[in-house]
Formats: structure tokens, C-alpha cells, sequence
């Protein structure tokens, strides 16, 4: 379930959409705006702040401090309400559409009478948008790929709401009398970057105090079905959550099952059956006559299946029925059928990277630029985190509405030496989050550029170039020895924008060759990379840089979700470059050959 927070960020951010597409104060718009960000990023917890609390938090008027503590108070906001009403809830879901946004969305409504996104999806395709302005081919094209995004991401939850959902249920659960073990399974497990439901596994003797509690949590707004062995609820924000619970001495098999993958767990069963055995939810058995001939298919991760009759071999723990097959236990994010199991009979499974081997993060923001926090803050909250070294990248000033100039970020290095004083343990390098121009050039020319120590460059702009233009901008930037990082390199955004038309390979080929790590960045809404982007790009033989895109002091825990993402791609520390020791790495950073 998503923090309060958040919650609390979306409803202001959906009220400063509204003031603008229905005519309101432009200005007032952008107050509420930043209101949205600035309480998103709050560390604190809102749900215990009254209006001058509220007011505390910096960016958060008056006016706004009283729409969030009624909503606090009542679970809605009038105000939003009253514009809600003026616009039909058909016309408010095309603005979440990629590609359309508030001010199409409105426009589409007034000037066609379109009032939902499937009204626009036939529009487009009956070529009715053909002459209206703003509206050429290739845009209808992009909005048709925005629904489908839009579509495949329908009930789905981002990796970070699931995982607060998860560890809240489980950590209630485990507290329950007569509880010996709890865990979230499924594809949450596997750190997938959404998650249609939670599976939670917990085992008891008795499991009627289990399944009561779940549907006694405050969160929960449906039973939708509860028994003996299993019970599904859904949140108020509608996320399903399963929970089944199992004897003590079947933990390990139902973990493997219900981790899955589908595909990972028939491979597993298909071995079993070649050695005459039946893997199920309830362990592995020994199976005699006929039945040493079945049982190779089936549902890997949701469908139960009836007990074998033979003797159970194990079922205890994972690393025990791993090992009755004659595997070494197979880290979950890697259980997606692509060559593991292969890898671990050969004994080539990778020693994964792991959140701990982080030494540090190469690209934040503070409230110099679009972040919500100081720079002291960012820092103090970077070295709790027990960080080696620690890099400041604010926007440069091609991104006009950062406001960035010469003069500020050379008073920010300056702020950062002073404070280099107090952090003895943590190596502060100042650098920037430089824009990728639509010809590949960037901000600052190389003499300001040689005093970063550490320049991120990503695309900000210019989102529909074609392949070619896309491509050849992101390799010009590669080249330039001054750029250390590509941050974000597709641009995506989960479920609400897709990525750039690139051929990635040949970004990959030119970031191998000119020694320039690639990102992946870990904020939730973006996993840029994706998995199986990355397992391209390490087959070209880059590096990578798991960093937070932080732009408040939570999100320097962002990289559990890049690490998660880096895992399901194979990759050890070796591959990335935040893991490596500050005089190696600064080695790495001077790109020496280019200059």
C-alpha cells in the first residue's frame, strides 16, 4: 500500500492538473505542485500533523496544510471534489494516458466530444484526428502505445508500494501467537518491477488466527475468500493479497512453489520426474509405478496440486529440495527459466550484487534544483547509510525551468567542501545531472565540465526523435570524456511513458567502448534499465551504476529496487561501479583515453 504520503502527493498533484485545464490561475497550479512534491518527499510520516505541522514542511501553505488535514480528517478534499465534478471521470483517465495529458485530454472533450479513452483509441484508428491541430500521425501512434501502456500496468502495483504492502503484513503476521515463519513470495520475490498481487506464505499449527488477522488489518477492504489453507483480501487501494499457510516441515517446497517462476518451477519438476520423483507445494516425494511417467507439467506459481503418495524425500527448507535435485539453492531474482538452472548444474551461477556492496550513490538532487531537500539534509542522511563516497548531481541550466547558472553550482562546491569538514568518513564529490541535447551535446563546455568530479548526462527532451537521431545523440554523448554516467537511458516511466525508439546495442557497443557506465536507476517509477536490457548491455561488456535519482532523503533507499533489478539481470559487484573502492573508481572516472 502506498505510504500516506504518496497518497497525499497524487490528490495534490491531480488537483493542480485540474486547476489547469480548467482555466484556473497558472501560478496557483505550480504552488500546488510543488506542495505534491515537497510532501511526497517528506520523511515524516503526514497522518500525525495538524495544519501548522503541516505547514512545516517547506513549500506547503496554509491553504494547502488545510486540504490535506481534511482529507486526513474525512478521506476526501471538497476542493478537489468540486473539480472532479467539472470534468467527466472518462476525460480525467485519458489524462493519464502518456502522450495526451490534462490539456489534450480537455481539449479532445471540448472540440470532439471524446469522453473516454476508448472513444480516443477509435478516433484515432478512424483517422478522425488527422486535422486537428497537434495531432499528425505519429502522434496518434504514440497515444495508441500510451493506452497500451496505460492498459498492460491496470492493476499492477509499482515494486515499492508492493514491497511497503508486503513487509507491513508480514512483519503483523509474524506477531500473531503460534506464527514460526512469514515471508512474501511470488513475483515481489523475484523483484519484478510491478506486481499484480502479494502472495505472503506463513506456517502455524493452527492457521485460524493467521487468516483472521489478515482480514482484521486496517487496510483491508474485501474478503474476497478465507479457509483453512488459504484467504484473499483486497486493500483499499485494491491490491489482492493471498495468504496460505502450511505445517512447519513443508516450508521450503511451498516457498519454492509460490515463488515460482511458472517456468522456473516446470523445469524443476521436470527434473524431478527424470530422477522418479514428484515436486509439489508439499515437498518432493519419492513416486512408484505408473506415476514415475506424469507430473512434468502444471502450474508453477498460483494453482495447488493433490499430494503425492510416495515417501517424502524434503520439504523443509529451499536449499534442501534445491539440493535432492542436485542444485545449489538459485537466488529468487535469477527463477525466471533464462539458463539458471543450466548454470547451476555447471556451477556458473554469479555471485549477485547485493545492496551492501554499495559504497556509494552518483546521482542525487537537492533543493538547489527540483529536489525537496537541502544538501546538508542529503548528505547527513547519505552518510548515516554508511556510504564510502557520496555525489551532489543537480540539473545544469539547458533544463531552463531548473534555473541553474554558473554561479550557483560554483557556490554549491564550495558548500560541499565546507562540508567535507564534517564528514571525515564520506568522500564528497560534487557533480551534475547534464541534458542530452537533441544532437547529443551537453550543458557546460569542457573547461567548466573538468571541474565536476563526476558528470551524469541524460535525455530531457525531444522524447519522439526517430531511431536514428535517438541513437546517434546518446552515442555523441558517450564520447564526450567529460560524461561519466548515462543516467535513465530509455526515459521510461512505468505505465505512463514509454521508452525512447533507440537501438540500444549500438549505445551499448559505443558505452563498452568508450568506458562511459550506464545507470540504472532505481527510483520505482523508472527501473532504467530494465532487466533485460541490461543482460544485453553486459554481453557488450559495460559497466553500470546503481544509483537513487534521489530528489528527497527517502529515496536514498532507492537502490534495493536497482539492485533487485541488477540481481534478475545476472550482475555481480564486479559489473558495477558504485561497488568499487574510491581510488579505483576514480580511475574509472578520468576516461583518461578520450581527453
Amino acid at each position: 500500500m502506498p505510504r500516506l504520503n504518496d497518497q497525499v502527493r497524487e490528490l495534490l498533484q491531480e488537483y493542480a492538473d485540474l486547476i489547469n485545464i480548467t482555466g484556473g490561475d497558472a501560478f496557483r497550479a505550480r504552488a500546488y505542485e510543488k506542495a505534491a512534491r515537497a510532501v511526497g518527499g517528506h520523511p515524516e510520516d503526514v497522518a500525525g500533523l495538524d495544519v501548522k505541522g503541516l505547514q512545516q514542511i517547506p513549500g506547503v501553505g496554509k491553504s494547502t496544510a488545510e486540504k490535506v488535514a481534511e482529507y486526513l480528517t474525512t478521506g476526501q478534499i471538497t476542493a478537489l471534489e468540486t473539480l472532479r465534478a467539472k470534468i467527466p471521470s472518462g476525460v480525467r483517465e485519458m489524462m493519464a494516458v502518456p502522450s495526451v495529458g490534462p490539456k489534450r485530454a480537455l481539449a479532445l472533450y471540448r472540440d470532439l466530444g471524446i469522453a473516454s479513452v476508448g472513444e480516443l483509441a477509435e478516433a484515432i484508428r478512424t483517422e478522425k484526428l488527422t486535422d486537428v491541430a497537434g495531432f499528425g500521425e505519429r502522434s496518434g501512434e504514440k497515444i495508441l502505445h500510451g493506452i497500451e501502456l496505460m492498459r498492460q500496468s491496470g492493476g499492477r502495483t509499482l515494486l515499492d508500494a508492493a514491497t511497503e504492502l508486503a513487509e507491513q503484513i508480514v512483519a503483523a503476521l509474524s506477531d500473531v501467537p503460534g506464527c514460526t515463519r512469514c515471508a512474501y513470495a511470488g513475483s515481489l520475490r523475484r523483484m519484478r518491477e510491478t506486481v499484480g498481487d502479494i502472495d505472503v506464505l506463513a506456517t502455524a499449527a493452527d492457521s485460524a488466527p493467521l487468516m483472521a488477522a489478515l482480514t482484521e488489518l486496517p487496510y483491508v477492504a474485501e474478503v474476497i475468500a478465507s479457509g483453512p489453507t488459504k484467504t484473499s483480501v483486497r486493500t483499499a487501494q485494491g491490491v489482492q493479497v493471498d495468504l496460505r499457510v502450511v505445517p512447519e516441515e513443508d516450508w521450503g517446497a511451498a516457498l519454492v512453489y509460490f515463488t515460482g517462476s511458472k517456468a522456473h518451477n516446470i523445469k524443476l519438476r521436470t527434473m524431478a520426474v527424470r530422477a522418479g520423483l514428484k515436486l509439489s507445494e508439499y515437498g518432493l516425494f519419492e513416486v512408484e509405478g505408473d506415476a514415475k511417467n506424469g507430473g512434468a507439467t502444471g502450474g508453477g506459481g498460483k494453482a495447488g496440486g493433490a499430494k503425492a503418495g510416495g515417501a517424502k524425500v524434503v520439504s523443509a527448507t529451499e536449499e534442501e529440495v534445491y539440493a535432492a535435485l542436485g542444485l545449489p539453492w538459485i537466488a529468487p531474482p535469477l527463477r525466471e527459466d533464462r539458463g539458471e538452472i543450466e548454470a547451476a548444474l555447471r556451477g556458473e551461477l554469479p555471485d549477485l550484487v547485493q545492496e551492501s556492496d554499495l559504497r556509494g550513490d552518483l546521482h542525487t538532487h537537492t533543493d538547489l534544483t527540483d529536489g525537496l531537500a537541502t544538501l546538508e539534509e542529503m548528505i547527513d542522511t547519505a552518510a548515516a547509510r554508511g556510504y564510502s563516497y557520496y555525489a551532489v548531481t543537480d540539473h545544469a541550466p539547458d533544463l531552463v525551468m531548473q534555473r541553474m547558472t554558473d554561479e550557483k553550482m560554483l557556490a554549491q562546491r564550495e558548500q560541499l567542501r565546507q562540508l567535507a569538514d564534517r564528514h571525515k568518513k564520506l568522500r564528497l564529490l560534487h557533480g551534475t545531472e547534464l541534458n542530452i541535447g537533441p544532437d547529443g551535446d551537453v550543458d557546460w563546455p569542457p573547461e567548466f565540465l573538468a571541474g565536476f568530479d563526476v558528470c551524469v548526462a541524460s535525455v530531457h527532451s525531444h522524447f519522439g526523435a526517430d531511431r536514428a537521431a535517438q541513437t546517434r545523440r546518446l552515442i555523441r554523448a558517450c564520447e564526450n570524456p567529460y560524461v561519466h554516467v548515462i543516467g535513465h537511458l530509455t526515459t521510461r516511466r512505468i505505465g505512463r511513458r514509454g521508452p525512447i525508439d533507440v537501438d540500444l546495442d549500438a549505445v551499448f557497443a559505443a558505452a563498452a567502448r568508450t568506458g562511459t557506465a550506464i545507470e540504472i536507476n532505481s527510483s520505482p517509477q523508472r527501473l532504467d534499465l530494465r532487466d533485460e536490457d541490461i543482460l544485453r548491455a553486459k554481453r557488450h561488456g559495460v559497466r553500470f551504476s546503481i544509483d537513487s535519482d534521489a530528489h528527497a532523503t527517502p529515496h536514498l533507499a532507492y537502490p534495493r529496487f536497482g539492485v533487485g533489478t541488477a540481481q534478475r539481470a545476472w550482475l555481480t559487484a564486479e559489473d558495477v561501479i558504485n561497488t568499487w573502492p574510491w581510488q579505483r573508481l576514480k580511475r574509472f572516472l578520468r576516461k583518461d583515453a578520450l581527453r
